[in-house]
């Protein structure tokens, strides 16, 4: 599928105004399947964090300690192997500064931080809200500016996805309790409110306002909303089956403490589940907090196996870019076609993935 025009690069990008990209193209994807796209909040759809109760500049700071990469060197002092943020290590011998040192709320502003001091002033400033003050639809940063609440690449996405006549839905999964203000921040854009998305209210999209919730045991995955109650004890499609019959835009709290009682790895993360076999679907789960490493990822990818009922716990490296996006949040912030390029990523690989198993 091609939602981006084929030569609309990251330097046309970069030249697009502040307030809005140029008209998304209405080509429809050949295949039309229906998309599932999961969601997470802190630091992938928001400049904030309302689990560490971290603000725009201190979340954007926190972050760029997880993007930049160096090591100790034989003085025993830190050296930058790259000065160019990146999800991954440059090379060999590198690691996060997150990792050696923790993640700084102030990072920019010490010594070592200071050569990424542009970096995150730029970003900063693209997330100002310049727009009359709304509680829905701005937060006021540590600094008394404000910020959009929901970053615009979101809104881009839904624009596009409905600009296209595409069969999809919204899964906000978050660990946080900010899960009511996202829906009703989406639901005033939608009804027109939002001063650059007034247009999205001529377009239908079904919003259900009430939170749900996902527990996690040994034996069980319970899914509630409202007085909607399923469980995989009796059949273990049955969640997948309800995600993949939603329409429009829901959100779910997951269980943060079953992450942390099994060590904050893969294995107690987010429960997600795909269906190679299904071919007129795909789910994709987008989150900051993805990791090659399972045993630091948030997500417990599972995938039923020959179409069956039984299923397999799949590496998050399997499935890089398939069904697993790591928020590049700089990328996020820059582009607003970001996810739109990844949703367009995540399909063609999907194809090339299912044609191989």
């Amino acid at each position: 599928m091609e939602l981006l025009p084929a030569d609309q690069d990251t330097e046309s990008a970069e030249a697009v105004s502040s307030q809005r990209i140029s008209k998304i193209p209405t080509a429809l994807n050949r295949k039309q399947s229906k998309l599932i796209v999961h969601f997470d909040l802190n630091n992938t759809l928001q400049l904030f964090d309302t689990v560490t109760r971290q603000g725009p500049r201190s979340a954007l700071s926190s972050f760029l300690t997880t993007v930049t990469w160096g090591q100790i060197n034989q003085e025993g002092k830190w050296e930058w192997m790259s000065l160019e943020p990146s999800l991954n290590p440059p090379c060999d011998g590198a690691v996060s500064y997150y990792s050696q040192f923790g993640k700084l709320l102030d990072f920019t502003d010490t010594a070592d931080g200071s050569l990424f001091k542009k970096i995150f002033t730029d970003h900063l400033q693209q997330m100002e809200w310049t727009d009359p003050h709304n509680d829905l639809l701005s937060v006021t940063g540590e600094d008394g500016k404000e910020y959009h609440r929901i970053l615009p690449a979101f809104f881009e996405l839904i624009d596009c996805l409905l600009s296209q006549n595409r069969e999809f839905a919204i899964v906000f999964r978050t660990f946080g309790a900010d899960l009511s203000r996202a829906l009703k921040t989406t639901e005033v854009t939608l009804s027109g409110q939002h001063p650059q998305y007034q247009h999205l209210q001529m377009k239908h999209l079904p919003l259900t306002m009430v939170p749900g919730k996902i527990r996690c045991n040994k034996k069980d995955v319970v899914l509630t909303l409202g007085s909607e109650r399923i469980s995989i004890k009796s059949d273990p499609k049955a969640l997948y089956h309800y995600f993949s019959s939603l329409e429009g835009i829901v959100g779910f709290q997951d269980h943060f403490d079953w992450w942390a009682r099994n060590s904050f790895s893969s294995h107690g993360g987010k429960p997600f589940w795909i269906d190679p076999s299904e071919t007129g679907i795909q789910h994709i789960f987008i989150d900051d907090n993805i990791r090659l490493n399972d045993a630091e990822s948030i997500i417990c990818a599972q995938m039923f196996v020959d179409g069956g009922s039984e299923t397999r716990i799949v590496p998050t490296a399997e499935l890089e870019d398939v069904c697993l996006v790591r928020t590049d949040l700089l990328k996020a912030i820059h582009d607003r076609n970001y996810f739109i390029k990844c949703v367009e990523q995540c399909e063609e690989n999907y194809n090339n993935y299912t044609a191989l198993l």
